[in-house]
């Protein structure tokens, strides 16, 4: 094999992986995801077992199109043992839970919920809450927690606590 043949495979071989990387930063956008962090993370104990979760957090759809919300999870990996998704709450729940319980603050965000739309290059700051059966302590104590949202086609973002 001479050495031109060396050189037309290497240049060959350089074009196609252009060609495909042109092709990954071309489509991108085209791809639904959401991005963003979990600004804040409120805790409240509604028993000796029992609390909720307030996490607030800023999201941004760098996407082309809407992103509309098919699902919400709040995914709390505890300090030891497995991950545990508790129930999603409402947004009346929420309020209803903000007017009448002072301790965990003001509510600072609109609740993202069910069909609520992030419209493609928009960012903004949403709030989601849940049920969790374990104890303040627990939850305080956790390695992290994520949100994970699904889009009505099918795509999941996830959003994790840093």
């Amino acid at each position: 094999m001479g050495k031109n043949f060396w050189l037309f495979l290497v240049a060959g071989l350089a074009i196609v992986a252009v060609g495909i990387w042109a092709l990954f930063v071309g489509t991108e956008k085209n791809h639904l995801d959401l991005k963003g962090d979990i600004l804040k993370v409120r805790v409240l104990s509604l028993g000796p077992q029992a609390s909720f979760v307030a996490a607030d957090f800023r999201a941004k759809n760098p996407s082309n199109g809407q992103f509309i919300v098919k699902n919400v999870e709040v995914i709390l990996y505890p300090a030891s043992g497995d991950p545990i998704t508790g129930v999603t709450t409402s947004k009346s729940d929420v309020d209803t839970i903000f007017e009448y319980q002072k301790l965990i603050g003001p509510k600072f965000n609109p609740v993202l919920s069910l069909q609520d739309k992030i419209d493609a290059g928009k960012s903004g700051d949403f709030m989601v809450a849940a049920r969790f059966e374990l104890t303040e302590q627990a939850i305080e104590s956790r390695k992290s927690l994520h949100l994970k949202f699904t889009d009505l086609d099918g795509a999941i973002a996830e959003l994790a606590e840093k």
